[in-house]
Protein backbone atom coordinates (compact mmCIF):
# COMPACT_ATOMS: atom_id res chain seq x y z
CA UNK A 1 0.00 0.00 0.00
CA UNK A 2 1.63 3.40 -0.72
CA UNK A 3 1.55 6.28 1.96
CA UNK A 4 0.52 9.76 0.35
CA UNK A 5 2.95 12.59 1.29
CA UNK A 6 1.01 13.42 4.52
CA UNK A 7 0.96 10.34 6.12
CA UNK A 8 4.89 10.02 5.16
CA UNK A 9 5.06 13.39 6.84
CA UNK A 10 3.16 12.53 9.72
CA UNK A 11 4.86 9.44 10.53
CA UNK A 12 8.44 10.71 10.37
CA UNK A 13 7.47 13.52 12.79
CA UNK A 14 6.08 10.63 14.98
CA UNK A 15 10.04 10.53 16.41
CA UNK A 16 11.08 11.13 19.96
CA UNK A 17 9.83 15.25 20.63
CA UNK A 18 12.63 17.46 19.74
CA UNK A 19 12.08 20.77 21.62
CA UNK A 20 14.27 23.17 21.86
CA UNK A 21 14.28 26.57 23.73
CA UNK A 22 14.82 29.99 21.39
CA UNK A 23 18.19 31.48 21.06
CA UNK A 24 19.77 33.31 24.26
CA UNK A 25 19.22 36.46 23.36
CA UNK A 26 15.54 36.10 23.44
CA UNK A 27 14.25 36.79 27.07
CA UNK A 28 11.30 34.82 26.75
CA UNK A 29 9.70 32.18 24.29
CA UNK A 30 6.41 31.48 23.39
CA UNK A 31 6.06 27.54 23.09
CA UNK A 32 3.18 26.19 20.81
CA UNK A 33 0.98 22.99 21.64
CA UNK A 34 -1.09 22.17 18.55
CA UNK A 35 -1.86 20.61 15.10
CA UNK A 36 -1.07 20.82 11.59
CA UNK A 37 -2.88 24.14 11.07
CA UNK A 38 -0.38 26.04 12.95
CA UNK A 39 2.81 23.46 12.34
CA UNK A 40 5.81 24.06 10.53
CA UNK A 41 6.03 22.72 6.95
CA UNK A 42 8.70 21.33 4.87
CA UNK A 43 9.85 22.04 1.04
CA UNK A 44 7.79 19.02 0.75
CA UNK A 45 4.47 20.42 1.73
CA UNK A 46 5.07 23.74 0.06
CA UNK A 47 2.96 26.08 -0.41
CA UNK A 48 1.19 24.57 2.55
CA UNK A 49 1.73 27.26 5.45
CA UNK A 50 1.17 26.86 9.30
CA UNK A 51 0.17 29.84 11.04
CA UNK A 52 2.89 29.11 13.39
CA UNK A 53 5.58 29.84 10.79
CA UNK A 54 4.09 33.60 10.51
CA UNK A 55 4.03 34.63 13.95
CA UNK A 56 7.25 35.39 14.97
CA UNK A 57 6.63 37.99 12.02
CA UNK A 58 4.78 40.18 14.75
CA UNK A 59 6.68 39.50 17.86
CA UNK A 60 10.02 41.50 18.50
CA UNK A 61 13.04 39.45 18.06
CA UNK A 62 13.19 39.16 22.34
CA UNK A 63 10.02 37.14 22.09
CA UNK A 64 11.24 33.76 20.88
CA UNK A 65 9.02 31.06 19.28
CA UNK A 66 9.18 27.13 19.50
CA UNK A 67 6.62 25.82 17.60
CA UNK A 68 5.87 22.43 18.64
CA UNK A 69 2.64 22.16 16.82
CA UNK A 70 2.67 18.79 15.05
CA UNK A 71 0.52 17.15 12.04
CA UNK A 72 -2.63 15.04 12.84
CA UNK A 73 -2.43 15.67 16.63
CA UNK A 74 -5.53 15.86 19.36
CA UNK A 75 -4.69 17.57 23.16
CA UNK A 76 -4.88 13.67 23.86
CA UNK A 77 -2.29 12.35 21.25
CA UNK A 78 0.33 15.27 21.93
CA UNK A 79 -0.13 14.37 25.88
CA UNK A 80 0.05 10.63 25.16
CA UNK A 81 3.68 10.80 22.64
CA UNK A 82 4.78 12.84 25.23
CA UNK A 83 5.31 16.20 23.80
CA UNK A 84 3.63 18.27 26.13
CA UNK A 85 6.25 16.57 28.62
CA UNK A 86 8.95 17.54 26.57
CA UNK A 87 7.90 21.18 26.29
CA UNK A 88 7.40 21.28 30.23
CA UNK A 89 11.25 20.08 30.71
CA UNK A 90 12.42 23.09 29.25
CA UNK A 91 9.85 25.49 29.47
CA UNK A 92 10.89 28.40 31.88
CA UNK A 93 9.24 30.79 34.45
CA UNK A 94 7.59 33.60 32.58
CA UNK A 95 7.19 31.77 29.25
CA UNK A 96 4.24 31.29 27.65
CA UNK A 97 2.95 27.81 26.63
CA UNK A 98 -0.16 28.63 24.15
CA UNK A 99 -2.27 25.52 23.53
CA UNK A 100 -4.22 25.46 20.67
CA UNK A 101 -6.26 21.65 19.74
CA UNK A 102 -9.61 20.29 18.78
CA UNK A 103 -9.34 19.30 14.99
CA UNK A 104 -8.49 15.63 16.08
CA UNK A 105 -9.59 16.09 19.19
CA UNK A 106 -13.34 15.39 17.10
CA UNK A 107 -12.39 12.56 15.14
CA UNK A 108 -14.67 10.18 17.17
CA UNK A 109 -13.24 6.99 14.69
CA UNK A 110 -9.76 7.06 16.09
CA UNK A 111 -9.55 6.54 19.90
CA UNK A 112 -5.91 7.41 20.47
CA UNK A 113 -6.90 11.16 19.39
CA UNK A 114 -10.81 11.63 20.17
CA UNK A 115 -11.62 13.76 23.26
CA UNK A 116 -15.15 14.66 24.27
CA UNK A 117 -15.51 17.64 24.63
CA UNK A 118 -17.19 18.69 28.00
CA UNK A 119 -15.06 16.04 29.76
CA UNK A 120 -11.75 14.25 28.22
CA UNK A 121 -10.85 17.66 26.08
CA UNK A 122 -11.16 19.97 29.38
CA UNK A 123 -9.39 17.42 31.11
CA UNK A 124 -6.55 17.56 28.86
CA UNK A 125 -6.40 21.31 28.36
CA UNK A 126 -6.07 21.28 32.52
CA UNK A 127 -2.82 18.58 31.84
CA UNK A 128 -1.43 22.10 29.84
CA UNK A 129 -2.52 24.55 32.10
CA UNK A 130 -1.34 22.68 35.39
CA UNK A 131 1.95 22.04 33.75
CA UNK A 132 2.66 25.48 32.83
CA UNK A 133 1.67 26.93 36.01
CA UNK A 134 3.93 24.43 37.82
CA UNK A 135 6.76 25.96 35.93
CA UNK A 136 6.08 29.39 36.70
CA UNK A 137 5.46 29.45 32.80
CA UNK A 138 1.35 31.42 31.74
CA UNK A 139 -0.78 28.91 29.66
CA UNK A 140 -2.46 30.55 27.30
CA UNK A 141 -5.50 28.68 25.54
CA UNK A 142 -6.41 29.84 21.79
CA UNK A 143 -9.85 28.63 20.23
CA UNK A 144 -9.36 26.04 16.82
CA UNK A 145 -9.33 28.07 13.69
CA UNK A 146 -12.01 27.64 11.37
CA UNK A 147 -12.22 25.96 7.98
CA UNK A 148 -13.44 26.92 4.78
CA UNK A 149 -17.08 26.49 4.71
CA UNK A 150 -19.85 28.12 3.81
CA UNK A 151 -23.41 27.50 3.61
CA UNK A 152 -25.90 27.71 0.12
CA UNK A 153 -25.94 31.41 0.91
CA UNK A 154 -22.49 32.39 1.47
CA UNK A 155 -22.40 32.51 5.06
CA UNK A 156 -19.69 31.61 6.97
CA UNK A 157 -20.33 27.74 9.01
CA UNK A 158 -18.55 26.88 12.36
CA UNK A 159 -17.01 23.35 12.03
CA UNK A 160 -15.93 22.55 15.48
CA UNK A 161 -19.12 22.15 18.00
CA UNK A 162 -18.74 22.15 21.23
CA UNK A 163 -15.15 22.29 21.34
CA UNK A 164 -14.44 25.69 21.20
CA UNK A 165 -17.36 26.62 23.83
CA UNK A 166 -15.64 24.15 26.15
CA UNK A 167 -12.59 25.58 26.11
CA UNK A 168 -13.85 29.48 26.66
CA UNK A 169 -15.67 27.73 29.94
CA UNK A 170 -12.19 25.82 30.85
CA UNK A 171 -10.78 29.48 30.51
CA UNK A 172 -13.26 31.20 32.60
CA UNK A 173 -12.98 28.33 35.08
CA UNK A 174 -9.27 28.46 35.40
CA UNK A 175 -8.27 32.16 34.79
CA UNK A 176 -6.37 31.70 31.83
CA UNK A 177 -5.97 34.06 29.00
CA UNK A 178 -7.82 32.64 25.84
CA UNK A 179 -7.81 33.63 22.27
CA UNK A 180 -10.78 33.19 20.64
CA UNK A 181 -9.28 32.58 17.24
CA UNK A 182 -12.24 30.58 15.97
CA UNK A 183 -14.69 33.45 16.53
CA UNK A 184 -12.34 35.57 14.43
CA UNK A 185 -11.03 33.37 12.68
CA UNK A 186 -15.07 32.74 11.17
CA UNK A 187 -15.66 36.50 11.27
CA UNK A 188 -12.64 36.64 8.50
CA UNK A 189 -13.95 34.32 6.13
CA UNK A 190 -16.95 35.51 6.34
CA UNK A 191 -15.97 39.00 5.75
CA UNK A 192 -13.65 37.75 2.76
CA UNK A 193 -16.66 35.67 1.11
CA UNK A 194 -16.42 32.32 -0.70
CA UNK A 195 -14.01 33.02 -3.23
CA UNK A 196 -12.03 35.10 -1.73
CA UNK A 197 -10.77 33.11 0.91
CA UNK A 198 -9.66 30.22 -1.44
CA UNK A 199 -6.67 32.17 -1.49
CA UNK A 200 -6.00 32.20 2.35
CA UNK A 201 -6.20 28.48 2.02
CA UNK A 202 -4.06 25.09 0.46
CA UNK A 203 -6.00 25.52 -2.49
CA UNK A 204 -3.53 24.35 -5.80
CA UNK A 205 -3.66 22.50 -8.96
CA UNK A 206 -4.14 19.12 -7.65
CA UNK A 207 -5.37 19.66 -4.27
CA UNK A 208 -8.55 21.74 -2.48
CA UNK A 209 -7.97 22.10 1.26
CA UNK A 210 -10.42 23.48 3.43
CA UNK A 211 -8.32 23.20 6.59
CA UNK A 212 -4.65 24.21 6.03
CA UNK A 213 -3.38 27.48 4.72
CA UNK A 214 -1.16 28.89 2.09
CA UNK A 215 1.40 31.90 3.22
CA UNK A 216 -1.15 34.36 3.23
CA UNK A 217 -3.33 32.61 5.34
CA UNK A 218 -1.20 31.44 7.57
CA UNK A 219 -0.02 35.47 7.63
CA UNK A 220 -3.74 36.50 8.38
CA UNK A 221 -4.32 33.92 11.11
CA UNK A 222 -0.57 34.36 12.58
CA UNK A 223 -1.52 38.75 12.85
CA UNK A 224 -5.21 37.39 14.69
CA UNK A 225 -3.36 35.65 17.12
CA UNK A 226 -0.76 38.86 17.49
CA UNK A 227 -3.75 40.92 18.39
CA UNK A 228 -4.83 38.53 20.99
CA UNK A 229 -1.88 38.31 22.73
CA UNK A 230 -2.15 41.84 23.14
CA UNK A 231 -5.70 42.32 23.81
CA UNK A 232 -5.17 39.69 26.49
CA UNK A 233 -1.80 41.04 27.75
CA UNK A 234 -0.15 37.92 27.47
CA UNK A 235 2.13 40.35 25.58
CA UNK A 236 2.91 44.02 25.99
CA UNK A 237 2.48 46.52 23.55
CA UNK A 238 6.54 47.37 22.95
CA UNK A 239 6.14 42.79 22.31
CA UNK A 240 3.89 43.05 19.43
CA UNK A 241 5.22 44.43 15.80
CA UNK A 242 4.02 44.88 12.26
CA UNK A 243 -0.02 44.67 13.23
CA UNK A 244 -1.23 46.69 10.59
CA UNK A 245 1.40 45.96 8.05
CA UNK A 246 1.49 44.28 5.22
CA UNK A 247 3.48 41.02 5.39
CA UNK A 248 5.02 39.63 1.86
CA UNK A 249 4.80 36.16 1.44
CA UNK A 250 8.22 35.58 0.60
CA UNK A 251 8.80 35.80 3.78
CA UNK A 252 7.58 32.51 4.40
CA UNK A 253 10.13 29.80 3.93
CA UNK A 254 9.77 25.92 4.04
CA UNK A 255 12.92 24.09 5.13
CA UNK A 256 14.36 20.66 3.18
CA UNK A 257 12.54 17.99 4.68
Amino acid sequence: MSLTRRQVTSAALAAVPLVGRSPARNSRTLYIAGDSTAAQKYADAAPETGWGMALPFFLRKEVGVSNQAVNGRSSKSFVDEGRLEAILATIRPHDVLLVQFAHNDEKSADPTRYTEPWSTYQEYLRMYVDGARARGARPVLATPVERRKFDADGNAVPTHGDYPAAMRALAGQERVALLDIEALSLALWQSLGVEATKTYFNWTDTEQDNTHFNPPGAIAVARLVAQELLRTRVLARHDVIRLHEDIPTSWITWPPA
